[in-house]
């Protein structure tokens, strides 16, 4: 892997319109990782004919056989499970146990599209008229574009090859501006596992390049992963054509902690749902609620534990916090935090960069726990993508969802009790389109990753994903008797 990349068209790396190269950073100590060329509208246009001419074939193919190509990728894909990981660690800085987590995981979201080779299935229905069916065929879109974001840029890619393939469309995938390196070496891998060419294209660039992949006629549907902002105005850009569009965006998850809750699994399941990644998943634990019978208790087992956390090397075994994706992010979270401090609440522990060797460069932050926080205040309602986390206490289970769902985001929530009758209550009155009952964060693949409000529209994973990539054609069949 030489780290230094161009566009992947048509099965070949081509020179980008521009001659303009973009330097990936390493945010552990902000070093050269590699290059990438920088594309424009004309090279987005290229990807999308090429994708387009590809798909005539590829939906010809029975999903068993394509099927058959995807598996034979992936298997390249593991066979350089361990030069990916250290590459998505050093673009990226995530742990490297994580990274081979998400090598891993990119694997198995598209062997798991694979699975539904064989049950893309429609529907017969019975007539209102004698000698007459009524048959609903799934097909294929066509060209769809993916957009990736930078906090699981692997894994995300899968995401989206997986069904987009299987279900007989084509792909052009922009990567993530500020970590594309690894998402754009699965090119070279299926190219090795035999892909056909042009059924796989990944332009890099910036607005321009995604506003052309948006806009155009040829795009029948958009699946994106990132921002809410970014969101709407990809939604905006696709209004022109009427392209369908999946998006997956910003989240503000709730913890609830009640007081009858087992509280060793709430410790740990609030613990690895906001400081997993560095705190850069869309549904971490980004807001606690504690109920007040138990705040003592809970939180003193709490603190004690995130204090245990090791911020460091991501390359080292034993780190248990790597650094934050950029400097951004970093003053975000500095600005919040001092904010919230003027306005009252109180830092328990953290609240700063660490200091001392190792963190000379790159972007760091302490893991961070704040008390004596109000509602009110911006830190509870900000999507903070980062190793801090605001507390606050609550009476009784109408306050707490009141608490809960006073937010623009509903995307996911957690809640531990062992209460039955909170439970069920729970599953309606809670506005977030997943929630999890006594344990952290973490979506399965048959199940369907949905955000409600600005958190996003269309959903992923399992069957109610795949068939976003499906269109749905009716004939009605008269015959003779």
């Amino acid at each position: 892997m030489n780290n230094n990349y161009q566009l992947f068209i048509n099965g070949q790396w081509v020179t980008a319109g521009t001659g303009m190269i973009d330097e990936i950073v390493n945010p552990m100590n902000e070093t050269i990782v590699g290059t990438v060329e920088n594309g424009n509208a004309a090279d987005a246009v290229r990807a999308l004919q090429a994708a387009t001419a590809a798909q005539r074939s590829w939906r010809r193919l029975p999903p068993r056989s394509r099927a058959e190509h995807l598996r034979a990728f992936t298997a390249e894909i593991r066979k350089y499970q361990e030069e990916l990981a250290n590459l998505l660690t050093r673009e990226q800085g995530k742990l490297l146990k994580v990274a081979r987590f998400e090598v891993a995981v990119t694997c198995s979201f598209i062997e798991y599209a694979c699975e539904w080779a064989r049950h893309i299935e429609g529907d017969i229905l019975p007539s209102d008229h004698p000698d007459e069916q009524i048959w609903i065929h799934k097909v294929p879109k066509g060209v769809v574009v993916a957009i990736t974001a930078w906090n699981f840029p692997l894994a995300l890619a899968g995401r989206k090859i997986g069904p987009a393939l299987i279900t007989g469309n084509t792909v052009v995938l922009k990567p993530t501006p500020e970590a594309p390196l690894a998402t754009l070496e699965l090119c070279n891998l299926a190219k090795k596992a035999g892909l056909p060419d042009g059924i796989l294209n990944m332009v890099t660039g910036g607005v321009e390049v995604g506003k052309a992949l948006v806009e155009s006629p040829l795009t029948k549907m958009v699946t994106m992963t990132g921002s809410t902002p970014t969101g709407q105005a990809i939604f905006r850009s696709a209004a022109e054509n009427l392209t369908h569009v999946q998006l997956e965006l910003g989240g503000k998850a709730p913890c609830i902690v009640f007081a009858d809750a087992d509280l060793d699994l709430a410790v740990e399941g609030a613990l690895h749902s906001r400081f997993d990644n560095c705190g850069q998943v869309c549904t971490c634990n980004e807001r606690m609620y504690v109920q007040e019978d138990i705040y003592d208790e809970f939180m003193s087992r709490f603190l004690a534990r995130v204090r245990e956390l090791k911020v460091g090397d991501p390359m080292d075994a034993s780190t248990d916090i790597g650094p934050k994706m950029n400097l951004a992010g970093v003053e975000h979270l500095e600005q919040l935090v001092a904010e919230s401090v003027a306005a009252g609440a109180s830092v328990l522990t953290g609240g700063q960069r660490p200091h001392g060797p190792g963190f000379e460069r790159g972007y760091w932050f302490s893991p961070t726990i704040l008390g004596e926080v109000k509602q009110d205040m911006r830190i509870v309602h900000e999507e903070l993508f980062g190793p801090v986390l605001p507390v606050l206490k609550f009476e009784t289970f109408e306050e707490v969802i009141t608490y809960a769902n006073d937010s623009r985001y509903g995307l996911a929530a957690m809640v531990f009790t062992n209460d039955i009758n909170k439970i069920m209550r729970l599953q309606n009155e809670l506005e977030f389109g997943e929630i999890y009952i006594n344990r952290g964060h973490g979506e399965q693949h048959q199940g369907f990753h949905n955000g409600l409000k600005l958190s996003g529209t269309g959903g992923e994973d399992g069957r109610y994903g795949l068939e976003q990539y499906l269109e749905k054609k009716t004939s009605y069949i008269r015959f003779k008797t």
